[in-house]
């Protein structure tokens, strides 16, 4: 029985990777526009753009930070654009 179950996975692992293959730069790109959404708007008060969502956004600052660099490096920013932190 685990012989069938473990030759099932292989097959779907198959057809997902047959129909998703083509996609993947394509489904990365866009988790990564997604992300740097995500980024902006948790970040929207520290860049000075009022955010209604604050009250909310403002316990997931700590989680950003570690990725603050790799986000203003990939927005074209040569230093960070929040002034209480610097990364560069």
């Amino acid at each position: 029985m685990t012989g069938l179950g473990e030759r099932l996975r292989a097959v779907a692992r198959g057809v997902s990777d047959a129909y998703m293959g083509p996609y993947r730069q394509t489904f990365a790109r866009a988790r990564q526009d997604e992300d740097d959404l995500f980024r902006v708007i948790v970040l929207a008060e520290a860049l000075g753009v009022p955010n209604p969502a604050s009250y909310y956004t403002i316990e997931l600052l700590p989680v950003i930070y570690d990725e603050v660099h790799d986000w203003h490096r990939r927005m074209g920013m040569d230093r960070s654009p929040l002034d209480h932190f610097t990364c560069c």
